[in-house]
């Protein structure tokens, strides 16, 4: 009985989640579309707190849940046209926040080298602006574009944040068992510091330096 009560739970989310954009934008308070559709599920989200998915997609959840229509709660944000990320190249330092904190691996580079934004799997999400820390990423409307995705880009957008998730706990869990040692040896890393904490200190010192180059440039 319990087993049946969850596959319809599942599906219901399901059926949701392919109503939602797939932006992984987090404007609706929770962290991605598959997050939010479990909330409003649960019946512990209201469906109208997806500006991406505009009011076509507020119809759509308040059909499919046979709730009333409520027009867009904009302590959420408003509805916008389809707009992807943009780098420039020439300010970007290299520093690998904004690839980091991309849903669905929308942006390529290393460490210390330029990123590139790949446009077509660019959600508009607006997630890589705010650790950029030379304000090198700019957001540029899609003419013709009133909503942030379709049908094909939402499909797409919510493979690659799947993958992102799976890659991400592989990570984690490889991480974990890499520096699962036994207290002895636990104590002895600590004294001279994880490679973890010491490449985290790299990278800060790296991006400092950067930083400083750009500001440099900019000055001169």
């Amino acid at each position: 009985m319990q087993t049946t009560s969850r596959l319809k739970q599942d599906t219901l989310i399901a059926q949701i989640d392919a109503l939602l954009p797939q932006t992984q934008c987090r404007q609706c308070g929770y962290d991605g579309c598959k997050p939010y559709a479990t909330a409003i599920a649960n019946g512990e989200a209201d469906i109208n707190q997806c500006p991406p998915g505009g009011d076509a997609g507020i119809h759509a959840l308040a059909t499919l849940l046979q709730r009333p229509y409520q027009p867009l709660n904009l302590a959420h944000g408003i509805t916008k046209a389809k707009a992807v990320a943009v780098i420039d190249e020439t300010t970007c330092i290299g520093c690998t926040l904004c690839i980091s904190a991309c849903p669905v691996d929308a942006i390529l580079g290393a460490s210390k080298r330029m990123h590139t934004v790949i446009s077509q799997e660019c959600t508009g999400c607006e997630l890589c602006l705010p650790p950029c820390p030379v304000d090198c990423i700019s957001m540029q409307t899609v003419a013709g574009r009133e909503v942030a995705m379709n049908a094909e880009e939402a499909a797409l957008a919510r493979r690659r944040h799947e993958q992102r998730l799976a890659r991400q706990t592989l990570e984690k869990h490889n991480i974990a068992q890499t520096y699962h040692k036994p207290a002895t040896i636990h104590a002895e890393t600590e004294k001279v510091g994880t490679p973890a904490a010491s490449a985290d200190a790299l990278k800060k010192a790296a991006i400092a330096a950067a930083m400083a180059r750009v500001k440099a440039q900019k000055l001169g």
